[in-house]
């Protein structure tokens, strides 16, 4: 396959002219064109990356170890530790200059010449002291010319570029997917192993990134960063705290597509979709009955299949089977009756005494809804 570019084309004897009605910034020509799919770019070195995206040339693999790299040059450098004059004693690798191997000591030694002038944190290399004092100084050299970005290191101005050429130069031997970033091949390949490398000192979890992990240390440390600004709750992950908000906005995301209805939360709309769709996936094991909901399916195995009585009437000293019997009864103490007909001046303390009124006295609802075993109420 040819690649043509039109700044190569051009006769070089005339001033080359530039359709600016192509060009995503007027001020920013974009004279290489790829005559694939015609997307432009500010140089050959970015169009050349793209050409990979159409010739599907693999990435450059390093016959000595595992090590895929996304351009010769990488992998040239690279070969390096396989086949330079000065080892380490350490761990092997090999360089081609003394200066070199010098600098890779200091990764066993730990040794951190290069001091922070402003900050005091320390470094192996004078490189890594350049790069970082541009956290303080806010400079961020590397730009990039397709658009206003701009980044303190080359590297992360290289992988920016990818967003623009669509170039994803590490490719998983195991399916069909590709990254644009080595660290992004190097954890979904996780999911192909298993491999779990992150893992809890103080229980036996284990995870495959360092924010699972780093997630779940919450549980232990009880630390919770993410707060409501709105109320004094605050949680432990930021998307319980983008659900919790839905509480103080009013927002359901969540659609029923059969009904009107609308939720807060995905799990309320998939338990609400049940009404539809007549499934019942909560099964009892000591008989044949189905439940839609678990807590329904719990309650029915207390009512029925259990003799355990764990919740005491501090009133009157009776036992009963769940909670909810108990809040119940005790109504009878203190005179509440929080169930209103809608229809009439009539008051009860359980809902399904207000669901047989409504039956009885204004013919609203269904007999066979009321399961005279366990008083649960079927809608």
């Amino acid at each position: 396959m040819q690649f043509v570019t039109e700044a190569d084309s051009a006769d070089k004897s005339q001033p080359f002219e530039i359709n600016t009605d192509i060009t995503e910034h007027d001020d920013k020509p974009i004279p290489y064109l790829c005559t694939v799919c015609d997307k432009r770019f500010t140089s050959k070195k970015y169009l050349n990356a793209h050409r990979r995206t159409h010739t599907e040339d693999d990435v450059y693999s390093c016959s000595e170890c595992d090590k895929r790299c996304s351009s010769q040059s990488t992998l040239s450098h690279h070969k390096n530790i396989h086949t330079g004059k000065y080892k380490c004693t350490e761990c092997g690798k090999c360089y081609q200059r003394s200066s070199d191997l010098a600098r890779h000591r200091r990764s066993h030694s730990g040794e951190k010449p290069f001091e922070c002038s402003v900050c005091s944190k320390r470094f192996t290399q004078a490189a890594h002291l350049v790069t970082h004092s541009r956290i303080h100084s806010g400079e961020k050299p590397y730009k990039c010319y397709t658009c206003d970005k701009a980044f303190s290191e080359s590297g992360h101005l290289n992988r920016h570029m990818r967003v623009h050429t669509g170039d994803k130069p590490y490719k998983c031997h195991m399916c069909d997917k590709a990254f644009r970033v080595s660290g992004h091949l190097n954890r979904h390949m996780r999911v192909h192993t298993g491999e779990k490398p992150y893992k809890c000192h103080t229980c036996d979890k284990a995870f495959s990134e360092s924010g699972h992990l780093n997630r779940h240390m919450r549980v232990h440390t009880g630390k919770k960063p993410y707060k409501c600004h709105m109320c004094d709750k605050a949680f432990s992950e930021s998307r319980r705290l983008n659900r919790h908000m839905r509480v103080h906005t009013g927002d359901k995301p969540c659609k029923c597509h059969m009904c009107d209805k609308a939720f807060s939360e995905s799990r309320r709309l998939n338990r609400h979709m049940r009404v539809h769709t007549g499934d019942k996936p909560c099964k009892c094991s000591l008989c044949n009955k189905s439940f839609s909901q678990s807590n329904n399916l719990q309650r029915h195995i207390c009512r029925v299949h259990s003799n355990r009585r764990p919740y005491h009437c501090s009133y009157c000293g009776k036992l009963f089977k769940t909670e909810d019997d108990l809040k119940c009864h005790v109504r009878i103490h203190t005179g509440e009756k929080p169930y209103s007909c809608r229809h009439c001046s009539e008051r009860f303390t359980q809902c399904i005494q207000l669901k047989r009124h409504l039956l009885k006295s204004h013919n609203e609802g269904n007999d066979n809804a009321f399961c005279h075993i366990c008083l649960c109420v079927c809608l």
